[in-house]
């Protein structure tokens, strides 16, 4: 969990930058989905052999 908060500290920074709510929902969207890619990337794909 600590490092899904880094991860995301990294990618939205300390605070949103937007002033207005839907800015801020965009923002917010925004940086969850690159938080998302990051960790798929991360994440290996496992396959069945048997």
């Amino acid at each position: 969990m600590e490092g899904q908060i880094g991860r995301w500290k990294q990618v939205i920074g300390d605070g949103l930058r937007s002033h207005t709510d839907k800015a801020q929902v965009t923002e917010v969207a925004i940086a969850a989905e690159v938080l998302n890619r990051m960790l798929d990337l991360g994440r290996p794909e496992s396959v069945r052999v048997a």
